[in-house]
């Protein structure tokens, strides 16, 4: 075996956790500088970000994580993770979502690891996750099946309802009980009725937004589906390589602006996907509380966080978060709305209508607040 070969057969292991989101629909505790993922939503004790670093440090050591994130949040995130090298947090140059986000972060391993191929885990920043060994377990047989077999890899989560706000993931019958089932196709956030559909058929899974492969794997595959976003990626890497970031930057804004789903996976030849049986919640607005703080839940099946006072009241989210002590919060007699209180904003919503705060967000803007 030539040297070049046992490089590629011994792939070294990194993740990759997207990280540069601006949670805006977590308006007014999230803000430009402080967005979701450093946030402690899923629990009291860890934001987002220090969830996903400690759930999958068990598998990859925090030297091999590397977080993906935009210029304005690099040095937040770096102050906030002192166990990460400062290094390891990458920001790519301007916003071109996730494609692009993924094209920044593949070069810059390739030039950050020369002459070895990199097997990468792709994990995001925004989910709750229980069951951690059973996550790592999922995700070393996700980057085995993606190194063994040239393929891209995901996650497909087993659906518990039949939900509307996520993606899809067609998996093909007969390859499931293998534990590494082929992807039939990706199929779009259904209506109701189409996503009750999805989880009588049974060999349809939500689509995670993780993902798993060889960086050669994602430049080959890419080069196919969208050649011209792989080639920007083979000069910014060489571009990386050299110290001249600069170039990098400018070559980088070349870039469309297109989803990794979209760009790649649904396009790609060889994806596979391997169930996810960890419970599983994607922390996106703020009725996710309703799942993900079940602890603080009280006989009416009100979240009340800092001790506000709720009188007669149903089925609400309330989150003070200067707490008690310096700021008093009373409801009285409302049912299945959310109500947050920071220091300089209030956010009123009724739960059904919580993916709206992104237009309070917009709105602001528009008008120079200083508040988002």
């Amino acid at each position: 075996m030539t040297k070049a070969e046992t490089m590629a057969s011994n792939p070294v292991r990194v993740a990759v956790v997207m990280a540069g989101g601006s949670g805006e629909r977590f308006w007014p505790l999230s803000r430009a500088t402080r967005p979701k993922q450093l946030l402690k939503l899923a629990s009291g004790s860890e934001t987002l970000l220090e969830e996903a670093v400690s759930r999958i440090a068990g598998l990859i050591p925090e030297k091999r994580i590397f977080i993906q994130t935009s210029a304005e949040l690099r040095g937040v995130i770096r102050a906030a993770l002192p166990s990460i090298p400062p290094e390891n947090v990458l920001a790519e140059p301007c916003r071109r979502n996730t494609a692009g986000c993924l094209v920044w972060a593949a070069a810059a391993l390739q030039a950050r690891f020369p002459g070895r191929d990199v097997s990468m885990a792709v994990l995001t920043a925004d989910h709750r996750l229980d069951q951690p060994d059973v996550f790592r377990a999922t995700v070393d047989t996700a980057l085995s099946a993606g190194e063994a077999e040239d393929a891209l890899v995901t996650i497909g989560i087993s659906p518990t309802r039949p939900d509307t706000g996520y993606g899809y993931i067609e998996a093909e019958r007969a390859s499931l009980a293998t534990g590494v089932a082929r992807v039939g196709r990706f199929r779009e956030k259904p209506d109701a009725e189409t996503a009750r559909g999805f989880l009588a058929e049974g060999n349809f899974f939500w689509n995670s937004g993780m993902f798993f492969w060889r960086v050669s794997t994602f430049f080959a595959e890419l080069k196919l589906a969208r050649p011209e976003m792989a080639a920007i990626g083979g000069r910014i890497a060489a571009m990386l390589a050299a110290g001249d970031e600069a170039s990098a930057k400018a070559e980088f804004e070349r870039l469309a602006s297109e989803s990794v789903d979209c760009a790649l996976m649904e396009r790609a030849r060889n994806v596979l996907m391997v169930p996810g049986t960890f419970p599983w919640d994607d922390v996106g607005s703020w009725d996710s509380l309703d799942r993900t703080r079940r602890e603080d839940r009280d006989a009416n099946g009100n979240i009340a966080i800092g001790e506000p006072v709720l009188i007669d009241c149903k089925g609400c989210i309330v989150y003070n978060e200067s707490g008690s002590a310096r700021q008093a919060v009373g409801v009285v007699g409302l049912e299945n709305v959310a109500i947050v209180t920071v220091d300089d904003a209030v956010l009123v919503v009724d739960k059904s209508r919580v993916q709206d705060v992104k237009r309070i967000v917009e709105e602001l803007k528009k008008r120079g607040s200083g508040k988002v």
